[in-house]
């Protein structure tokens, strides 16, 4: 059985890792959809499509990295349109994991499973809690996996989020 995950992951963080592993416990493969991803750097998405893909993958071991795929979903003004252009994207799949209301509705009209996923720490774990710690020079590192934190350092993340 196959599932689907989109999120933005800006940055990809232990909420999200916990929704990985949450979401492979409950299926053979895994989609990952990478949200908004024909979105200009901005405030709100700080990191390409393809930057928030490393971070995932320098993130998970190697295990995680056989039972998934990551594909780019880029945004669109009509939800409808948004739902029937995934499937062109990502293979089949059984299951989506999502919290958010709008999906879950889109998603229950078309006989697919939706499942909630476990938040985990959520004031803390969000994406735009984490980068405010990191452009206020507060503790932020011990909020991502290792590989995740790494990939900030490298690319000068904090002056990006600033410039921004």
């Amino acid at each position: 059985m196959n599932g689907l995950l989109i999120g933005r992951f800006q940055p990809f963080h232990l909420g999200h890792l916990d929704a990985l592993h949450f979401a492979l416990s409950k299926v053979d493969k895994l989609w990952i959809g990478l949200g908004s991803s024909n979105k200009t750097l901005q405030k709100n998405n700080p990191f390409s499509a393809e930057e928030r893909k490393e971070m995932i993958l320098s993130s998970i071991d190697e295990s995680m990295k056989q039972r998934i795929q990551i594909y780019f979903i880029p945004d669109l003004e009509n939800h409808i349109k948004w739902i029937e252009l995934i499937d062109t994207i990502v293979p089949k799949f059984d299951i989506v994991f999502s919290n958010d209301e709008l999906t879950r509705h889109l998603y229950s009209k078309r006989d697919v499973e939706v499942l909630s996923i476990p938040f985990v720490k959520r004031d803390i774990l969000s994406g735009t809690n984490i980068r405010n710690l990191i452009i206020s020079d507060q503790k932020w590192e011990d909020l991502v996996p290792e590989g995740t934190k790494i990939f900030l350092y490298n690319t000068s993340a904090k002056q990006r989020l600033k410039n921004l």
